[in-house]
Protein backbone atom coordinates (compact mmCIF):
# COMPACT_ATOMS: atom_id res chain seq x y z
CA UNK A 1 0.00 0.00 0.00
CA UNK A 2 1.24 3.49 -0.74
CA UNK A 3 0.98 6.10 1.15
CA UNK A 4 1.49 9.61 -0.09
CA UNK A 5 2.33 12.66 2.29
CA UNK A 6 -0.58 15.61 0.72
CA UNK A 7 0.28 18.99 1.25
CA UNK A 8 -3.70 19.44 1.39
CA UNK A 9 -4.46 17.44 4.40
CA UNK A 10 -0.89 17.95 6.07
CA UNK A 11 -1.27 14.18 6.77
CA UNK A 12 -0.25 10.58 4.44
CA UNK A 13 -2.85 9.25 3.30
CA UNK A 14 -3.12 6.14 1.47
CA UNK A 15 -2.81 6.53 -2.29
CA UNK A 16 -5.84 5.42 -4.24
CA UNK A 17 -5.75 6.37 -7.83
CA UNK A 18 -9.24 8.11 -9.25
CA UNK A 19 -9.08 5.19 -11.81
CA UNK A 20 -8.11 1.50 -11.63
CA UNK A 21 -4.30 0.99 -11.82
CA UNK A 22 -4.36 4.48 -13.75
CA UNK A 23 -2.21 7.72 -12.35
CA UNK A 24 -2.69 10.82 -13.81
CA UNK A 25 0.45 13.48 -12.66
CA UNK A 26 0.70 17.15 -13.51
CA UNK A 27 4.13 19.11 -12.38
CA UNK A 28 4.87 22.56 -12.99
CA UNK A 29 7.82 22.90 -15.27
CA UNK A 30 10.51 25.62 -15.47
CA UNK A 31 9.89 29.31 -16.82
CA UNK A 32 12.21 29.18 -19.92
CA UNK A 33 14.04 32.05 -19.43
CA UNK A 34 17.51 30.80 -18.57
CA UNK A 35 19.16 26.72 -17.80
CA UNK A 36 17.02 25.68 -14.92
CA UNK A 37 18.83 25.70 -11.27
CA UNK A 38 19.99 22.83 -8.98
CA UNK A 39 16.59 23.57 -6.37
CA UNK A 40 14.43 22.94 -9.76
CA UNK A 41 16.55 19.99 -10.51
CA UNK A 42 15.75 18.55 -7.19
CA UNK A 43 11.83 18.70 -8.13
CA UNK A 44 12.18 17.65 -11.51
CA UNK A 45 14.40 14.32 -10.14
CA UNK A 46 12.11 13.67 -7.33
CA UNK A 47 9.24 13.69 -9.49
CA UNK A 48 10.87 11.46 -12.53
CA UNK A 49 11.56 8.74 -9.54
CA UNK A 50 7.92 8.74 -8.41
CA UNK A 51 6.91 7.65 -12.01
CA UNK A 52 8.88 5.06 -12.10
CA UNK A 53 8.40 4.05 -9.18
CA UNK A 54 4.33 3.70 -9.64
CA UNK A 55 5.59 2.00 -12.91
CA UNK A 56 7.31 0.06 -11.59
CA UNK A 57 4.40 -1.12 -9.33
CA UNK A 58 2.29 -1.70 -12.70
CA UNK A 59 0.47 1.42 -12.66
CA UNK A 60 -0.49 3.56 -15.79
CA UNK A 61 1.06 6.84 -15.79
CA UNK A 62 -0.22 9.82 -18.13
CA UNK A 63 2.68 12.69 -16.96
CA UNK A 64 2.35 15.85 -17.59
CA UNK A 65 5.12 18.76 -17.22
CA UNK A 66 4.43 22.55 -18.70
CA UNK A 67 6.60 24.79 -20.13
CA UNK A 68 5.36 28.59 -18.77
CA UNK A 69 6.95 30.79 -22.02
CA UNK A 70 5.43 33.95 -21.38
CA UNK A 71 5.68 35.99 -18.46
CA UNK A 72 7.40 39.06 -17.34
CA UNK A 73 11.20 37.57 -16.56
CA UNK A 74 11.22 35.89 -20.58
CA UNK A 75 9.98 39.68 -22.16
CA UNK A 76 12.94 41.27 -19.85
CA UNK A 77 14.98 38.58 -21.12
CA UNK A 78 14.17 38.86 -24.90
CA UNK A 79 14.57 42.32 -25.11
CA UNK A 80 18.06 42.56 -23.44
CA UNK A 81 18.89 39.72 -25.94
CA UNK A 82 16.90 41.74 -29.05
CA UNK A 83 15.14 38.36 -29.75
CA UNK A 84 11.32 37.53 -29.90
CA UNK A 85 10.32 35.96 -26.75
CA UNK A 86 9.01 32.58 -28.41
CA UNK A 87 12.73 32.34 -29.61
CA UNK A 88 14.19 32.70 -26.50
CA UNK A 89 11.23 30.35 -25.84
CA UNK A 90 12.56 27.55 -28.33
CA UNK A 91 16.03 27.84 -27.14
CA UNK A 92 15.71 27.11 -23.49
CA UNK A 93 13.59 24.88 -23.84
CA UNK A 94 16.31 22.72 -26.15
CA UNK A 95 18.60 23.55 -22.97
CA UNK A 96 16.72 21.97 -20.73
CA UNK A 97 16.02 18.82 -22.29
CA UNK A 98 20.12 18.32 -22.43
CA UNK A 99 20.08 18.98 -19.06
CA UNK A 100 16.96 16.77 -18.11
CA UNK A 101 18.60 14.23 -20.16
CA UNK A 102 22.20 14.48 -18.76
CA UNK A 103 20.14 13.99 -15.27
CA UNK A 104 17.79 10.27 -16.58
CA UNK A 105 14.99 12.99 -16.39
CA UNK A 106 13.05 11.08 -19.12
CA UNK A 107 10.31 13.61 -21.16
CA UNK A 108 6.70 13.60 -19.94
CA UNK A 109 4.15 12.13 -22.13
CA UNK A 110 3.18 15.95 -22.86
CA UNK A 111 5.10 18.91 -22.36
CA UNK A 112 2.41 22.27 -23.31
CA UNK A 113 3.58 25.18 -23.64
CA UNK A 114 1.17 28.19 -22.44
CA UNK A 115 1.49 30.25 -25.87
CA UNK A 116 0.44 26.85 -27.41
CA UNK A 117 -3.08 26.91 -25.59
CA UNK A 118 -4.16 30.57 -25.68
CA UNK A 119 -7.66 29.74 -27.12
CA UNK A 120 -8.02 27.34 -23.94
CA UNK A 121 -7.26 29.93 -21.89
CA UNK A 122 -9.27 32.77 -22.72
CA UNK A 123 -11.84 30.03 -22.69
CA UNK A 124 -11.63 29.42 -19.38
CA UNK A 125 -11.13 32.90 -18.42
CA UNK A 126 -14.36 33.61 -20.02
CA UNK A 127 -16.34 30.73 -17.32
CA UNK A 128 -15.18 32.42 -15.20
CA UNK A 129 -16.24 36.32 -15.77
CA UNK A 130 -19.44 34.30 -16.44
CA UNK A 131 -19.51 32.59 -13.31
CA UNK A 132 -19.22 35.92 -11.32
CA UNK A 133 -15.62 34.38 -10.31
CA UNK A 134 -13.56 37.40 -12.27
CA UNK A 135 -13.87 40.55 -13.29
CA UNK A 136 -12.58 42.50 -16.21
CA UNK A 137 -10.79 45.93 -15.80
CA UNK A 138 -9.29 48.15 -18.23
CA UNK A 139 -8.17 45.56 -20.49
CA UNK A 140 -6.82 43.19 -17.55
CA UNK A 141 -8.78 40.60 -16.06
CA UNK A 142 -8.39 39.53 -12.17
CA UNK A 143 -9.77 36.26 -9.82
CA UNK A 144 -11.94 37.62 -7.03
CA UNK A 145 -10.20 35.42 -4.67
CA UNK A 146 -12.46 36.44 -1.94
CA UNK A 147 -15.81 34.50 -3.89
CA UNK A 148 -13.80 31.48 -3.45
CA UNK A 149 -14.83 30.06 -0.15
CA UNK A 150 -12.21 27.40 0.13
CA UNK A 151 -9.85 29.82 -0.90
CA UNK A 152 -6.09 28.76 1.34
CA UNK A 153 -6.97 25.22 2.01
CA UNK A 154 -3.36 24.89 0.69
CA UNK A 155 -1.70 27.02 2.56
CA UNK A 156 -3.77 26.56 5.27
CA UNK A 157 -4.39 30.14 5.93
CA UNK A 158 -7.32 31.91 5.24
CA UNK A 159 -7.79 35.15 4.01
CA UNK A 160 -6.87 37.83 5.89
CA UNK A 161 -3.63 35.57 7.24
CA UNK A 162 -2.77 35.84 3.52
CA UNK A 163 -3.87 39.56 2.80
CA UNK A 164 -1.66 40.87 5.53
CA UNK A 165 1.50 39.65 3.34
CA UNK A 166 -0.37 40.57 -0.11
CA UNK A 167 0.15 43.90 -1.97
CA UNK A 168 -1.24 45.98 -5.24
CA UNK A 169 1.51 46.28 -7.92
CA UNK A 170 1.36 49.60 -9.63
CA UNK A 171 -0.17 49.90 -12.23
CA UNK A 172 -2.70 46.97 -11.23
CA UNK A 173 -6.32 47.61 -11.19
CA UNK A 174 -7.67 44.84 -8.85
CA UNK A 175 -10.30 45.18 -6.21
CA UNK A 176 -8.42 43.92 -3.23
CA UNK A 177 -5.16 42.82 -2.99
CA UNK A 178 -5.75 38.83 -2.91
CA UNK A 179 -7.02 39.21 -6.72
CA UNK A 180 -4.65 37.57 -9.12
CA UNK A 181 -4.32 38.07 -12.86
CA UNK A 182 -5.91 35.99 -15.08
CA UNK A 183 -5.10 38.04 -18.56
CA UNK A 184 -3.33 40.85 -19.00
CA UNK A 185 -3.60 43.80 -20.93
CA UNK A 186 -0.73 44.67 -23.61
CA UNK A 187 1.84 46.86 -22.57
CA UNK A 188 4.07 48.89 -25.00
CA UNK A 189 6.22 46.59 -26.66
CA UNK A 190 4.98 43.32 -25.24
CA UNK A 191 3.74 40.30 -27.55
CA UNK A 192 0.07 39.88 -27.24
CA UNK A 193 -2.89 37.92 -28.60
CA UNK A 194 -6.35 39.07 -29.05
CA UNK A 195 -8.99 38.27 -26.26
CA UNK A 196 -12.54 39.61 -25.19
CA UNK A 197 -10.98 42.02 -23.33
CA UNK A 198 -8.67 43.19 -26.10
CA UNK A 199 -4.93 42.31 -26.88
CA UNK A 200 -3.15 40.84 -24.13
CA UNK A 201 -1.43 37.53 -22.22
CA UNK A 202 -2.37 34.97 -19.74
CA UNK A 203 -1.74 35.25 -16.03
CA UNK A 204 1.29 32.74 -14.49
CA UNK A 205 -1.31 30.58 -12.77
CA UNK A 206 -4.14 30.17 -15.31
CA UNK A 207 -2.09 28.36 -18.04
CA UNK A 208 -1.35 25.36 -15.64
CA UNK A 209 -5.21 25.04 -14.59
CA UNK A 210 -6.31 24.87 -18.32
CA UNK A 211 -3.21 22.73 -19.58
CA UNK A 212 -3.82 20.13 -16.43
CA UNK A 213 -7.63 19.92 -17.27
CA UNK A 214 -6.94 19.80 -21.07
CA UNK A 215 -4.45 16.70 -21.18
CA UNK A 216 -5.69 15.16 -17.68
CA UNK A 217 -8.99 16.00 -16.71
CA UNK A 218 -10.92 18.00 -14.38
CA UNK A 219 -9.48 15.88 -11.52
CA UNK A 220 -6.35 14.34 -11.62
CA UNK A 221 -4.65 11.93 -8.72
CA UNK A 222 -1.25 13.93 -8.36
CA UNK A 223 0.00 17.97 -8.54
CA UNK A 224 3.37 18.69 -7.75
CA UNK A 225 6.48 21.07 -7.34
CA UNK A 226 8.80 22.53 -5.60
CA UNK A 227 7.58 24.08 -1.62
CA UNK A 228 7.81 27.61 -3.04
CA UNK A 229 4.71 26.98 -5.52
CA UNK A 230 2.25 26.32 -2.49
CA UNK A 231 1.46 29.45 -2.53
CA UNK A 232 0.42 31.55 -4.26
CA UNK A 233 0.63 29.26 -7.56
CA UNK A 234 -1.16 25.89 -6.60
CA UNK A 235 -3.29 27.64 -3.90
CA UNK A 236 -4.55 30.35 -7.42
CA UNK A 237 -4.87 26.74 -9.41
CA UNK A 238 -7.13 25.43 -6.80
CA UNK A 239 -9.02 28.19 -6.78
CA UNK A 240 -9.92 28.95 -10.53
CA UNK A 241 -9.69 25.87 -11.49
CA UNK A 242 -12.63 24.33 -8.92
CA UNK A 243 -14.65 27.73 -9.67
CA UNK A 244 -14.45 26.79 -13.04
CA UNK A 245 -15.46 22.93 -12.94
CA UNK A 246 -17.15 22.37 -9.54
CA UNK A 247 -15.07 19.72 -9.03
CA UNK A 248 -11.97 19.06 -7.39
CA UNK A 249 -9.15 20.17 -8.72
CA UNK A 250 -5.97 17.35 -7.55
CA UNK A 251 -6.40 14.85 -4.70
CA UNK A 252 -2.97 14.43 -3.83
CA UNK A 253 -0.43 17.40 -3.58
CA UNK A 254 3.20 16.73 -3.08
CA UNK A 255 5.78 19.30 -2.58
CA UNK A 256 9.61 18.90 -2.39
CA UNK A 257 11.90 20.05 -0.03
CA UNK A 258 13.88 23.46 -0.43
CA UNK A 259 17.70 23.28 -1.51
CA UNK A 260 20.00 25.08 0.20
CA UNK A 261 23.85 26.20 -0.63
CA UNK A 262 26.32 25.20 1.96
CA UNK A 263 23.51 26.03 4.83
CA UNK A 264 22.00 29.27 3.11
CA UNK A 265 19.24 29.84 0.89
CA UNK A 266 20.46 29.91 -2.69
CA UNK A 267 20.63 33.50 -4.31
CA UNK A 268 22.15 35.39 -7.10
CA UNK A 269 22.82 38.25 -4.76
CA UNK A 270 24.81 35.55 -2.28
CA UNK A 271 26.70 34.46 -5.13
CA UNK A 272 25.66 31.16 -4.24
CA UNK A 273 23.22 30.63 -7.55
CA UNK A 274 24.05 27.71 -9.41
CA UNK A 275 22.34 26.15 -12.69
CA UNK A 276 22.58 22.76 -13.42
CA UNK A 277 24.81 23.78 -16.05
CA UNK A 278 26.96 25.22 -13.88
CA UNK A 279 27.54 21.20 -11.80
CA UNK A 280 27.94 19.32 -14.79
CA UNK A 281 31.03 20.77 -15.70
CA UNK A 282 32.25 19.32 -12.55
CA UNK A 283 30.43 16.13 -11.77
CA UNK A 284 29.01 13.41 -13.55
CA UNK A 285 25.20 14.13 -13.70
CA UNK A 286 24.56 10.64 -11.87
CA UNK A 287 26.09 11.49 -9.33
CA UNK A 288 23.88 14.47 -8.80
CA UNK A 289 20.95 12.82 -9.41
CA UNK A 290 22.48 10.27 -6.49
CA UNK A 291 22.58 13.17 -4.13
CA UNK A 292 19.29 14.33 -4.43
CA UNK A 293 17.35 11.52 -3.98
CA UNK A 294 19.78 10.36 -0.76
CA UNK A 295 17.50 12.56 1.40
CA UNK A 296 13.57 11.82 1.58
CA UNK A 297 11.84 14.32 -1.09
CA UNK A 298 10.27 16.46 1.68
CA UNK A 299 13.12 16.86 3.79
CA UNK A 300 15.35 20.27 3.09
CA UNK A 301 18.96 19.27 1.45
CA UNK A 302 22.12 21.14 1.74
CA UNK A 303 24.50 21.02 -1.16
CA UNK A 304 27.88 20.99 -0.87
CA UNK A 305 31.27 20.51 -1.95
CA UNK A 306 31.47 17.57 0.96
CA UNK A 307 28.29 16.54 0.19
CA UNK A 308 29.25 15.71 -3.59
CA UNK A 309 32.10 14.49 -3.07
CA UNK A 310 30.17 11.84 -0.62
CA UNK A 311 27.69 11.19 -2.75
CA UNK A 312 30.39 10.50 -5.60
CA UNK A 313 31.96 8.21 -3.47
CA UNK A 314 28.65 6.20 -2.44
CA UNK A 315 28.11 5.61 -6.33
CA UNK A 316 31.04 4.53 -7.12
CA UNK A 317 31.01 1.79 -4.28
CA UNK A 318 27.86 0.45 -5.74
CA UNK A 319 29.45 0.51 -9.07
CA UNK A 320 32.30 -1.77 -8.14
CA UNK A 321 29.80 -4.07 -6.61
CA UNK A 322 28.53 -4.26 -9.92
CA UNK A 323 31.35 -4.60 -11.22
CA UNK A 324 32.61 -7.09 -9.25
CA UNK A 325 29.52 -8.99 -9.74
CA UNK A 326 29.41 -9.12 -13.66
CA UNK A 327 33.54 -10.50 -13.28
CA UNK A 328 32.45 -13.39 -10.75
CA UNK A 329 29.20 -14.25 -12.78
CA UNK A 330 31.64 -15.14 -16.13
CA UNK A 331 34.19 -17.38 -13.77
CA UNK A 332 31.77 -18.85 -10.40
CA UNK A 333 31.27 -22.24 -11.17
CA UNK A 334 27.68 -23.76 -10.81
CA UNK A 335 27.77 -26.46 -8.89
CA UNK A 336 24.16 -26.29 -8.63
CA UNK A 337 24.42 -24.65 -5.08
CA UNK A 338 20.74 -22.83 -3.92
CA UNK A 339 22.44 -20.53 -1.33
CA UNK A 340 18.78 -20.58 0.16
CA UNK A 341 19.83 -18.45 3.26
CA UNK A 342 21.29 -15.67 0.88
CA UNK A 343 18.65 -15.99 -1.83
CA UNK A 344 16.08 -14.92 1.06
CA UNK A 345 18.04 -12.14 2.44
CA UNK A 346 18.18 -10.72 -1.03
CA UNK A 347 14.18 -10.96 -1.44
CA UNK A 348 13.95 -9.65 1.84
CA UNK A 349 15.89 -6.50 0.91
CA UNK A 350 13.57 -6.10 -2.40
CA UNK A 351 10.66 -6.21 -0.12
CA UNK A 352 12.12 -3.39 2.14
CA UNK A 353 12.85 -1.34 -0.90
CA UNK A 354 9.23 -1.45 -2.03
CA UNK A 355 8.26 -0.92 2.09
CA UNK A 356 10.54 2.48 2.04
CA UNK A 357 9.49 3.37 -1.47
CA UNK A 358 5.52 2.76 -0.43
CA UNK A 359 6.20 5.03 2.51
CA UNK A 360 5.99 8.44 0.64
CA UNK A 361 8.31 7.70 -1.88
CA UNK A 362 11.06 7.73 0.71
CA UNK A 363 14.06 7.59 -1.86
CA UNK A 364 17.00 7.87 0.96
CA UNK A 365 15.89 4.37 2.74
CA UNK A 366 15.09 2.82 -0.52
CA UNK A 367 19.33 3.43 -1.58
CA UNK A 368 20.54 2.32 1.96
CA UNK A 369 18.70 -0.90 1.01
CA UNK A 370 21.24 -1.11 -2.58
CA UNK A 371 23.91 -0.59 0.18
CA UNK A 372 23.21 -3.71 2.49
CA UNK A 373 22.77 -5.36 -0.90
CA UNK A 374 25.84 -4.87 -1.66
CA UNK A 375 27.53 -5.55 1.93
CA UNK A 376 25.67 -9.09 1.73
CA UNK A 377 27.25 -9.36 -1.41
CA UNK A 378 30.84 -8.91 -0.10
CA UNK A 379 30.68 -10.78 2.83
CA UNK A 380 29.63 -13.94 0.88
CA UNK A 381 30.87 -13.41 -2.33
CA UNK A 382 33.48 -15.85 -1.95
CA UNK A 383 31.25 -19.12 -1.21
CA UNK A 384 27.87 -18.07 -3.75
CA UNK A 385 26.94 -19.86 -7.05
CA UNK A 386 26.56 -18.54 -9.97
CA UNK A 387 23.23 -18.17 -9.74
CA UNK A 388 23.04 -16.01 -6.40
CA UNK A 389 25.16 -13.73 -8.11
CA UNK A 390 23.70 -13.47 -11.01
CA UNK A 391 20.02 -12.83 -8.97
CA UNK A 392 22.14 -10.29 -6.90
CA UNK A 393 23.49 -8.67 -10.42
CA UNK A 394 19.62 -8.38 -11.74
CA UNK A 395 18.08 -7.28 -8.18
CA UNK A 396 20.73 -4.44 -7.67
CA UNK A 397 20.06 -3.29 -11.34
CA UNK A 398 16.32 -3.56 -11.05
CA UNK A 399 15.87 -1.47 -7.90
CA UNK A 400 18.78 0.94 -9.34
CA UNK A 401 17.06 1.69 -12.21
CA UNK A 402 13.89 2.13 -10.38
CA UNK A 403 15.46 5.28 -9.26
CA UNK A 404 17.46 6.15 -12.16
CA UNK A 405 20.63 4.72 -11.49
CA UNK A 406 23.26 2.68 -13.54
CA UNK A 407 22.22 3.35 -16.78
CA UNK A 408 25.89 3.01 -17.85
CA UNK A 409 26.43 -0.26 -16.79
CA UNK A 410 26.18 -3.00 -19.03
CA UNK A 411 26.52 -0.17 -22.22
CA UNK A 412 29.20 -1.62 -25.16
CA UNK A 413 32.70 -1.79 -23.37
CA UNK A 414 35.09 1.43 -24.89
CA UNK A 415 37.61 -0.12 -27.83
CA UNK A 416 41.13 0.91 -26.72
CA UNK A 417 41.61 3.52 -29.47
CA UNK A 418 38.70 5.45 -27.64
CA UNK A 419 40.42 4.83 -24.17
CA UNK A 420 43.44 6.41 -25.58
CA UNK A 421 41.59 9.31 -27.03
CA UNK A 422 40.20 10.09 -23.70
CA UNK A 423 43.37 9.84 -21.80
CA UNK A 424 45.09 12.59 -24.23
CA UNK A 425 42.03 14.54 -23.91
CA UNK A 426 42.48 14.37 -20.32
CA UNK A 427 46.67 14.64 -20.25
CA UNK A 428 46.05 18.58 -22.76
CA UNK A 429 43.23 19.71 -19.87
CA UNK A 430 45.87 18.79 -17.31
CA UNK A 431 48.40 20.69 -19.11
CA UNK A 432 46.19 23.94 -19.22
CA UNK A 433 44.95 23.39 -16.07
CA UNK A 434 41.36 22.74 -16.73
CA UNK A 435 41.68 19.88 -13.83
CA UNK A 436 37.74 20.14 -13.62
CA UNK A 437 37.49 18.67 -16.87
CA UNK A 438 40.81 16.57 -16.27
CA UNK A 439 38.68 14.70 -13.07
CA UNK A 440 35.57 14.68 -15.43
CA UNK A 441 37.50 12.78 -17.81
CA UNK A 442 38.84 10.33 -15.55
CA UNK A 443 35.01 9.61 -13.73
CA UNK A 444 34.00 8.63 -16.89
CA UNK A 445 36.22 6.42 -17.78
CA UNK A 446 36.11 4.93 -14.01
CA UNK A 447 32.11 5.06 -14.51
CA UNK A 448 32.90 2.56 -18.18
CA UNK A 449 34.96 0.41 -15.78
CA UNK A 450 38.03 2.15 -16.77
CA UNK A 451 40.80 2.91 -13.90
CA UNK A 452 43.74 5.20 -14.45
CA UNK A 453 46.87 5.21 -12.52
CA UNK A 454 49.14 8.24 -12.81
CA UNK A 455 52.81 7.44 -12.76
CA UNK A 456 56.37 9.04 -13.59
CA UNK A 457 56.41 7.36 -16.99
CA UNK A 458 53.40 8.36 -18.02
CA UNK A 459 49.45 7.09 -17.36
CA UNK A 460 48.48 3.33 -17.39
CA UNK A 461 45.23 2.21 -17.32
CA UNK A 462 43.60 -1.06 -16.88
CA UNK A 463 39.51 -2.21 -16.77
CA UNK A 464 38.02 -2.78 -13.78
CA UNK A 465 37.79 -6.60 -12.74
Amino acid sequence: MIKIFNTLTRSKEEFVPLENNKVKIYTCGPTVYDFFHVGNARVFITFDAVRSYLQFRGYDVKFVQNFTDIDDKMIKRAKEEGIDVKELGDRFIEEYFKDADALGIRRADVHPRATEHIGDIIEMIKVLVEKGYAYEAEGDVYYEARKFKDYGKLSHQNLDELEAGARVEPGEKKKDPMDFALWKAQKPGEPAWESPWGKGRPGWHIECSVMSIKYLGETIDIHGGGPDLIFPHHENEIAQSEAATGKPFARYFMHVGYLNINNQKMSKSLGNFFTVRDILKKYDPEVLRFFMLSSHYRSPINFSEDMMQQAKSALERLYNTLYTLEHLEKTAKDDGSIDEAYMNTLLENRERFIKAMDDDFNTADAISVLFDMAREFNINMNKLSRRAIAKTAESMLELGRVLGFFHKFGKAELLDEEIQRKIEERQKARRERNFALADRIRDELKAEGIILEDTPTGVRWKRMN
